[in-house]
């Protein structure tokens, strides 16, 4: 196709859509482009995209766009001009300790931003994409939690990531309240499967095809479908309640059998050593603050393998009863997940691919 056809079906698009009425926030990321192209695919037309950057996907699929940030109260004012109902997805995951200002303030102030801009603009619904780990984390596994558990501050509160979610749902909750108002949170779990082009969710597995996990963590997981969820954002949308929270999850495995499933998968063994947990976290501690010293990419990062200590299972029967939640098979969402991370991280791709994702962390 050549740059003037292309150029043709732009314009054509934009003629031919509707005045935006629902925004999508980081409509560019892993979730946001499954969810993008989820409303469109169901003939939803009013939509506008506010993200920090734009693909050239998100111009061809004829969708509204507005390069910008949460953070920004101009930009943020310009994004929920007409718009009655948002989907809040914009973020940064990070397990960097020197990353929690930024977090804090896109995760929580950002959000107060766009809740306070969003009402005084005449926004009727918000859902909010949090994580499961603002509610689902034990030290022993033994309780699953649900939507009833108490906060585990004590826990969450030492990775910024988590902590600045939690601070999140808060802001939501106190800005995006009165007559007429609705918010609604899902909380996900690990997100994998396909389309995850800045490893924001998906590194793990790359890791493991890479044959770069060592040892087996002593905790456990929990994993959904992005696609699964992406799905659960629109009936969120039409059905969730205000004020709740929805967990939103597919597996609940031990790191043991997370990285057997893999390599009965892909054939390549997973690793066998288990290491005591107090000694992974002081020896990823050691080797991280002596790679820093010498001013070296360090190659673990402590608080991930400190994360990976505990068991992050829940119990997702309210979404299940109320969204109407089903997750797929988690063989399939794995099968995927390696599929597409072989074909633009391992395969031809990837050296191009890297380049991008440098450029993304930069």
């Amino acid at each position: 196709m050549t740059p003037a056809t292309t150029g043709t079906k732009r314009r054509a698009a934009i003629e031919k859509r509707p005045r935006p009425t629902t925004l999508i926030t980081g409509g560019t990321g892993f979730l946001g482009s499954h969810l993008v192209r989820l409303l469109m695919q169901n003939g939803q037309r009013d939509l506008r995209v506010m993200a920090t950057s734009i693909p050239d996907w998100v111009v061809d699929l004829g969708v509204e766009t507005l390069a910008g940030s949460v953070t920004n109260a101009d930009d943020v004012a310009r994004s929920v001009d007409g718009i009655k109902a948002i989907y809040h997805l914009a973020g940064k995951v990070s397990r960097e300790r020197e990353d929690a200002r930024e977090m804090y303030n896109v995760h929580v102030e950002g959000t107060r931003l766009l809740c306070n801009l969003g009402r005084t603009a005449g926004v009727k619904a918000i859902v909010l994409a949090s994580t499961s780990g603002t509610i689902a984390v034990t030290e022993d596994g033994e309780g699953i939690p649900d939507e009833q558990y108490p906060p585990p501050l004590e826990i969450i509160s030492r990775w910024p990531y988590y902590a600045s979610k939690a601070y999140q749902e808060m802001a939501a909750l106190e800005q995006f309240s009165g007559p007429g108002l609705r918010l609604v949170i899902l909380n996900p779990s690990l997100l994998l499967g396909p389309g995850d082009q800045r490893l924001s969710s998906t590194k793990i597995v790359l890791d493991f095809l890479a044959r770069k996990i060592g040892a087996v963590p002593t905790g456990g997981l929990s994993f959904v479908d992005v696609r699964d969820v992406a799905q659960t954002l629109t009936v969120a949308m039409k059905k969730g309640r205000h004020g709740e929270r929805y967990l939103l999850g597919a597996a609940n495995w031990t790191f043991e059998r997370f990285f057997g499933r893999l390599e009965r998968l892909t054939k390549i063994a997973a690793p066998k050593l288990v290491l005591p947990s107090k000694l992974m976290i002081s020896g990823s501690r050691l080797v991280d603050s002596l790679f820093k010293q010498w001013d070296w990419a360090s190659p673990v990062q402590p608080g991930a393998i400190e994360m990976a200590q505990y068991f992050w299972y829940l119990n997702c029967t309210k979404a299940t009863r109320e969204l109407g939640f089903r997750a797929r098979e988690p063989g399939e969402t794995l099968l995927d997940t390696v599929d597409y991370l072989r074909a633009n991280f391992l395969g031809g791709n990837a050296f191009s691919r890297a380049k991008e994702q440098a450029k993304r962390s930069n």
